[in-house]
């Protein structure tokens, strides 16, 4: 509720937005093709099976207008294993290996309903899309190289920081760079 009642109070006068907490999986209260936009921002990083992405993803796409848009969140295991494992040592990589969490050859991660996210890469969210007849519109590295970068950031006086975010949105789209995001949005049409 804490982040609902944080959109709410930011929501501003006329705007007709309808904020719903539930479960992904389950949109039945919701009638077919009713909205133009249907944000996915956390569901499919929290279910951990195929199937349930899946349904998640046909509740999405059953309840937004044909030619609407959905935003579908992931979190990508290449920038947390860079940031996170390598950079700041809040995972233990070897450990994560020894264990069978991370690949020891591809070092694609695999997670487990025990782990907070489910970690991704671009491939995992390409075979998830592909029973789906949706246009993708964008993929998006939401932060790109930021988490890699942030204590710099941080330093950034205001015409160094829109230079940056300059840079950022010029090459958000990059699929050369998305892979070392932590997090990415990918945008489609119904």
């Amino acid at each position: 509720m804490h982040n609902i009642d944080i959109f709410k109070r930011n929501t501003k006068p006329g705007e007709t937005i309808t904020v719903t907490q539930g479960n992904a999986m389950d949109l039945s209260a919701f009638p077919d093709g009713r909205y133009d936009i249907t944000l996915l921002l956390g569901p499919l990083y929290h279910l951990y099976t195929k199937e349930d992405k899946r349904q998640a993803l046909r509740e999405a796409i059953r309840v937004t207008k044909p030619g609407g848009v959905i935003f579908a969140a992931h979190v990508i295991s290449d920038g947390c294993l860079l940031d996170e494992g390598f950079k700041r040592r809040n995972i233990d990589v070897a450990g994560y290996i020894q264990n069978g969490l991370i690949d020891s050859q591809t070092f694609a991660a695999r997670s487990e309903p025990k782990d907070l996210f489910e970690l991704v890469r671009k491939e995992d969210i390409d075979e998830l899309m592909s029973p789906f007849a949706v246009t993708r519109l964008h993929y998006v590295a939401s932060d790109g190289c930021a988490l890699l970068i942030r204590e710099a950031i941080d330093e950034m006086d205001e015409d160094a920081f829109a230079l940056y975010l300059k840079y950022h949105f010029a090459t958000c789209e990059r699929a050369d760079l998305a892979g070392v995001s932590s997090h990415v949005l990918d945008i489609f049409r119904t």
